[in-house]
């Protein structure tokens, strides 16, 4: 009787044991429809296109899984995802400069990613001037995941999943860098940016009105900071130097580091003011915390350095509190919810 007793506690002990367990985490099928070649109306034309680089959904979910892959680091703890998080277009918020393998700091904050058919330069230098090849450069680079392309297609051959999505876009399992390469420019290529509130209300869709502020602030941007911020990219993607005082401890020449030469120093490329109330910190280096401090250092902290920009030189760009105010309700028109929310672009692993 004694025995069955414990028996029955033991079992019972054992159900709630299990009953208690977490169940096991299903992973979401991520969408990959609805992929087709966008230019908004009034849009220039894309520098980039897909006619030497066929769109395929099979292409876009393995660019996809490249993009989020941990193997394209040395030491397999590091992807692009890691520095560019959808949920912040594609920037990063969690650190001023980019971190990269071992926890190495880098020299500049990394950029967001949208529109990028439309530059002619990637980089905050402009390092890299075709979509193709971008990702080549954090691969390499020795404090971001600091690897060799040829290990990425040693480790890439070695993965039974790899070879499957290889077969799947290309028809067969051969796997080589430029197959990768164009399938991360098909994944990238994808990440439009173009129904903010600001375009429905340009676009006069769905009786979207701005309010006063945000038309206040329209207009104020329009008279203060159109001319490098151009829309409807908002950026003329130039490299300009924007009075920022140089960092004594990274003393990034900017421009210069591409193109050695005075007349380059400390000249960085315009960044795009789309989705810019979810990018920050901000600047190349990422030393303002918000976009009041981005407009306060126009207002009265423009350094007169080497190269400031002629635009700039003035004094900066004046303005009241009140107009920086109705500047920032502009600016967070721009935030495009449509872009960070679509599941296509999250990472499939999670």
């Amino acid at each position: 009787m004694k025995l069955l007793v414990r028996i029955i506690i033991c079992l019972s002990l054992s159900l709630a044991w299990v009953s208690c367990k977490v169940d096991p985490k299903i992973s979401e099928t991520l969408p990959s429809n609805g992929l087709t070649e966008v230019r908004p109306a009034n849009w220039p034309a894309p520098v980039y296109t897909f006619s030497d680089n066929v769109l395929s959904e099979k292409k876009f979910v393995l660019g996809r899984a490249l993009f989020y892959e941990t193997l394209l680091s040395a030491d397999n703890t590091i992807s692009c995802g890691t520095c560019h998080q959808l949920e912040y277009a594609f920037a990063n918020a969690d650190h001023k400069l980019s971190h990269g393998i071992n926890d190495l700091k880098g020299n500049r904050n990394a950029p967001a990613i949208f529109n990028v058919n439309w530059h002619p330069y990637f980089m905050h230098d402009g390092g890299i001037n075709h979509i193709e090849v971008q990702p080549l450069g954090p691969i390499a680079n020795p404090v971001e995941m600091h690897e060799d392309i040829n290990n990425v297609m040693i480790k890439l051959k070695a993965s039974a999943k790899y070879r499957s999505l290889f077969t799947d876009a290309f028809g067969d399992d051969n796997i080589d860098s430029q197959r990768m390469l164009k399938s991360m420019a098909v994944f990238m290529g994808m990440m439009y940016s173009y129904n903010s509130k600001y375009d429905k209300f340009k676009r006069g869709e769905d009786k979207v009105t701005f309010t006063t502020e945000e038309l206040r602030g329209y207009a104020l941007f329009q008279s203060k900071c159109n001319a490098c911020h151009t829309e409807p990219l908002f950026s003329d993607f130039a490299f300009r130097n924007n009075g920022l005082a140089v960092d004594p401890y990274l003393q990034d020449s900017g421009r210069a580091h591409v193109k050695p030469g005075p007349e380059n120093r400390y000249k960085f490329k315009t960044p795009s003011l789309r989705n810019v109330a979810k990018t920050f910190p901000y600047m190349h280096d990422g030393r303002y915390a918000t976009l009041e401090e981005c407009l306060e250092h126009y207002n009265s902290k423009v350094s007169n350095s080497v190269n400031l920009d002629p635009l700039l030189q003035n004094q900066g760009i004046k303005m009241t509190s009140e107009e920086m105010n109705d500047i920032v309700k502009f600016l967070n028109t721009l935030t495009d919810y449509s872009f960070i929310y679509d599941k296509r672009f999250a990472n499939p692993n999670q």
